[in-house]
Parts: structure tokens; sequence; C-alpha cells
């Protein structure tokens, strides 16, 4: 049922956050029916109906978000629960979901069973980027599958322009290495499509190589990378959040010696795959080489101390 077009003007529910922010970005957000627990953006998209929950119990520690994660995925078992009642009742026409990471969603495999039970049938597509131009072309896609392709191109354009232009902007400033930590207990380094956007800013990533999973690094394998950055990104939090975890395991990163440390807004433009990816590239371009690209003022972060000259 993926890569089908929708019919035009049909209602779309997204399952996917960064889903949910290219349909909005597109200009589709009047058709968008229903949601996930987790969209916030833009604000005001939690009014809509909220179609999933996790099954993670609230209030764990990170290690132990780690933990249940790892023993649920283990075992087979889902991290979401679809509400397949509601779902039903909203007579959707299209629906958009992703493969490309099992803790970030209900499962492709979950959602393509309900839609074949649906009186409907809509149509599914899967949005799956390990790349940056994964990404952009995604807008492509749910242009088209919407109906407005022509939509889709302009927006990909757009968010191509962007990060070249910081690109451009970060050219000659030499490449600090950066070690992109997306979780501090245990840590991760930062894969998919981050490595891609530190080399746009005009770094270089130390842990990780472009279209890499997200992996599990010891603090030791940090350490030896010799980052001169170090940026944390926990998936799905904040920035306080991340300054929070930061602070918690401070001596650690203060024992990388890197030069520079920055808390960022990860749930925002770094672990959804979304149109504000092009926001994360900018930043990321500002806090590596602040006296070639500006503050583009749209993400917070926080400078969290000086290590090495």
């Amino acid at each position: 049922m993926d890569h089908a077009t929708a019919e035009p003007g049909g209602a779309i529910a997204s399952l996917v956050p960064s889903a949910t922010e290219l349909a909005f970005a597109l200009g589709l957000g009047p058709r968008l029916a229903a949601v996930t627990h987790e969209c916030d953006f833009p604000p005001g998209v939690e009014a809509l109906p909220q179609l999933t929950r996790s099954v993670i119990e609230p209030g764990l520690s990170p290690a132990e978000i780690d933990a249940a994660v790892l023993d649920r995925t283990g075992r087979g078992e889902a991290l979401y629960e679809l509400d397949e009642r509601a779902l039903t009742e909203l007579d959707i026409d299209l629906i958009l979901t992703q493969q490309v990471c099992a803790v970030c969603a209900v499962s492709y495999e979950d959602v393509s069973a309900v839609a074949a039970r649906l009186p409907g049938r809509p149509e599914v597509l899967s949005l799956d980027p390990s790349r940056i131009d994964d990404i952009l072309e995604d807008a492509v896609r749910l242009g088209k599958a919407a109906g407005d392709p022509g939509a889709g191109i302009s927006l990909r354009d757009r968010l191509r322009s962007r990060i070249e232009a910081v690109r451009g902007a970060t050219e000659g400033g030499g490449r600090p290495r950066v070690a992109a930590l997306e979780w501090l207990d245990p840590p991760y380094a930062a894969g998919h499509w981050v490595p891609e956007m530190i080399e746009a800013a005009g770094g270089e990533d130390a842990l990780a190589a472009p279209g890499e999973r997200s992996r599990t690094v010891g603090w030791e394998e940090v350490a030896s990378a010799r980052p001169d950055v170090v940026i944390v990104m926990p998936c799905g939090l904040y920035c306080a959040e991340a300054a929070h975890e930061a602070g918690r395991h401070r001596e650690r990163l203060d024992a990388l010696g890197a030069q520079r440390l920055f808390a960022v807004d990860a749930a925002s433009s770094f672990s959804r795959p979304g149109p504000r990816i092009a926001d994360g590239v900018e930043l990321l371009g500002h806090l590596l080489h602040p006296g070639l690209a500006a503050d583009p003022g749209t993400l917070r972060f926080e400078a969290l101390g000086v290590g090495r000259d």
C-alpha cells in the first residue's frame, strides 16, 4: 500500500512527529485529522486527536529507559500502542509512518495490518530516511502522495538551499572534530543523518559515518576520538533536558578534553528527520564556526563549558 497517491483533499493521520511537521510545512495541516502523543510542533498540533501511547512507564531514568527499550525490542514487543478504534472513526485516506527506527513509532507492520482492516483501506506511506537527501526527498514523496508534488519539490529545494548556504559560509574555517552523543547512559554516537549535518556545518564527525545507525560507544572510545567539540543531543529530549543530562555526566564529559561542550534541542532538529533539519544544520554551523555562521535563533542551545586549549 506504500508509494501510492491518496485522494486529493482526503484526511491524513500521522504516526511520526517528523511526518507531522513535514505535512504542515507542505501546507497539509488542515488535512491532518490525528497525530501521535509526541507531536508538539507546530504549536497547537497537540489539540488534534492522538492515536498512540508509549508502553514504557513514565518516570524512569535514562539507564532504565534504555534497558526497558532493549528488553521489549529484544522480545519482539512493541513500544507503542495504536488506538485502532479512534483511527477507524476518523475515515482516514492516508497514514504516515516509518520503519527506520523501532523505538520511535508504532511498527510499520502493525500500521499496515490495521490499515488493511479499516473500511476505507487507507494508503500507508512509510518515510524512512537515513541521509539528508532522503529527508529532503521525503518532502517530494509526501507531496506526491497527498496530490501536490509541486509543493514537495519547492520545499525540498528551499531546505537544500539553506543547508548549502551553511556549507558555503563555513567553508575554509577548519573542520573541528565533533562527538555527537545521542544518549549518555549508556553513551550512544548519533548516526543516520547527523554526521552529514555536522559535515555540512563545517565539522568532522569523530564517531560515526553518514547513514550508519546510532550505536553504543564506551566513554573510552569517545575520548580516544579526540573531539574538539562535544554536542549532547539525547534522542527525543529538548535543550533543558539535554543540559540536565549533561550535568549528571559532567565528570565523564569533562574528561573527554574537548574545547567546547554544548547541549542542544535534539527533539526539534536532530532526532526528528523533518523540515527543521535545516535549522539544525544552521545551528551547528554557528556552534562550530561562530565567526562565520550567525545564530539562526530558531533553536535553543546551552554552552556548557570549555576544556583543553
